[in-house]
């Protein structure tokens, strides 16, 4: 079975979607490990992600290589056991996309590959309002929060999110992260943020850092 999951990683990381998704089910079907199997998911990312900063891939690469995860986290998740992944929790990450951006397929690669690392996410979805990323932190109290926007106009809204989240006294609790597009160091400051992400590979790096398990 060992061969088979060295197999699943190199079906993934090279775009062969079918074949993946077969695998998966297959071996799902044979009794498995879906939390190992998801661990396999992981490494391919890891591969896929440094095909993409090396110039081999690129964002086609990228929508695929999504599509393939949700697919085969689709399969798997139903499979673990809820209480053992609740108490495997590394800790708890609130993320969305910032109000007037559309874009998810970053969000979703970042959400899939930090639940197979062990953290709890809400998943707010996209064009999320700042209020709501103020009530959800209220609610689910995480240490991270994760703003995602594709568009240069999502700065303006991280901005505003992150001031809105002082203002209601939850900034001092929380590390703030943003990701997608062109975020760098600059967007970083202006936007008051902790840290950026280029990559879900970061975003779990940052997560990690801040949450030591």
């Amino acid at each position: 079975m060992e061969d088979h999951g060295k197999q699943l990683i190199q079906h993934i990381a090279d775009m062969q979607e079918e074949e993946a998704a077969k695998l998966a089910r297959e071996m799902l079907d044979s009794g498995y490990d879906p939390v190992k199997l998801l661990g396999h998911c992981r490494e391919a990312m890891e591969i896929v992600g440094k095909r993409y900063e090396q110039g081999e891939y690129f964002l086609p690469e990228l929508m695929l290589a999504g599509e393939m995860l949700k697919a085969i986290g689709d399969m798997a998740k139903p499979l673990i056991p809820q209480d053992a992944s609740d108490g495997q929790a590394a800790g708890t990450v609130v993320i969305g996309t910032v109000q007037g951006d559309l874009h998810d397929i970053g969000k979703n690669i970042v959400v899939f590959m930090l639940e197979i690392n062990g953290f709890k996410v809400v998943d707010l979805g996209i064009d999320v309002p700042i209020a709501k990323f103020v009530d959800s932190i209220k609610e689910h109290k995480p240490q991270v929060v994760g703003l995602s926007g594709f568009l240069t106009l999502a700065f303006d809204a991280m901005k505003k999110t992150v001031e809105a989240i002082r203002e209601a006294g939850l900034r001092d609790h929380i590390k703030v992260m943003i990701g997608g597009g062109q975020v760098d160091d600059t967007v970083k400051i202006y936007t008051g943020a902790d840290a950026f992400g280029l990559n879900a590979m970061d975003a779990v790096s940052l997560c990690k850092h801040w949450v030591p398990t």
